[in-house]
């Protein structure tokens, strides 16, 4: 039996882009015969791979994946998201998808929801939470993809996890953290986080607070009001109070705590978290948000009727 070095599993593996394990098993499984050379093993085992229906995974990372699930895990004063995605959503149906997922969301919390970190840990006996994915793919026959992962702590409070269009526990289509800080009871800080984390889901804000907006979002914005100010032909100085204005506005819509509380439209996210500081009879203080919805971001081509008839069909 030729040796299988750690040096030819790691050349199968880059050839295929198949687990360490499968190509390992691979090697195994060809060893038998007298090769010329370690190319000539090497492309056998390739060959067993194909035949196995393994090698099929390193054909697909072009395609892309805007669909799939976030998921979450937390143990209270942390908490992850991890959004997964696949091709189509029948995957996010498929179980053992939905375990990969919920697994991988433990694994970020683990890792500080770190995302290349959290690829290259180990997920499992089967390997690391790439070569997981990668074996997914050549079982499911879709792309999969880890596309990013984010974790928030507090020292003292929670984080408050929300799902909406939850599919399974900790598994659905938008996901949100939120972390108070605060010396309260945790059941009802935990309560009051969950409340602001459904809000986020549904006016979706672009950060906590103003000073936390991306200056060149603002910057943007601030152009666009400018050459809009400027169309009334009025003077500068009217000019600069007008865009001013509107820029407050873009604020009130876009920031957490300036937006109107979804749940009572009279009062702002600030002061629904000041007035429960009162309640709750200690200072709450809000250290920041998370939220991924499914394939945010990601350009779909045009649907291609023919071409997925013929995917399907395999012509």
């Amino acid at each position: 039996m030729a040796e299988i070095t750690a040096a030819l599993v790691k050349e199968l593996r880059e050839r295929t882009g198949v687990g360490m394990m499968d190509c390992k098993k691979a090697l195994v499984e060809t060893s038998g015969a007298d090769y010329e050379s370690s190319a000539a093993w090497l492309e056998a085992a390739r060959d067993w791979l194909r035949a196995k229906g393994l090698s099929k995974a390193a054909k697909k990372p072009d395609r892309i994946a805007a669909e799939g699930l976030v998921g979450v895990a937390s143990n209270g004063s942390k908490a992850a998201l991890v959004e997964v995605n696949s091709e189509t959503d029948f995957v996010g149906r498929n179980e053992e998808f939905q375990r990969v997922v919920r697994d991988i969301a433990a694994v970020a919390l683990e890792n500080e929801g770190d995302a290349a970190r959290t690829l290259h840990a180990t997920l499992d006996a089967t390997g690391t939470v790439g070569e997981v994915l990668v074996n997914l793919v050549a079982r499911i026959g879709e792309n999969i993809n880890l596309r990013r992962a984010a974790a928030l702590s507090v020292s003292e409070g929670v984080v408050a996890t929300y799902i909406h269009n939850s599919v399974a526990d900790g598994l659905g289509r938008i996901g949100v953290l939120v972390a108070l800080e605060s010396t309260a009871d945790k059941s009802r800080l935990n309560d009051l986080g969950r409340k602001i984390a459904m809000h986020i889901a549904a006016a979706k804000p672009l950060a906590a607070t103003t000073a936390e907006l991306d200056p060149r979002v603002v910057e943007k914005e601030r152009a666009v009001l400018v050459e809009q100010a400027r169309e009334s032909g009025k003077a500068a100085g009217v000019i600069e109070k007008m865009v001013e204005g509107r820029l407050r506005k873009f604020y009130q819509e876009t920031v957490l705590v300036e937006q109107a509380f979804v749940m009572d439209p009279d009062v702002t996210v600030g002061k629904f978290i000041d007035d429960h500081s009162r309640s709750l009879g200690s200072p709450v203080k809000l250290i920041g948000f998370a939220k991924f919805e499914v394939g945010e971001g990601i350009e779909k081509p045009p649907n291609d009727f023919g071409g997925d008839v013929a995917a399907l069909t395999g012509s």
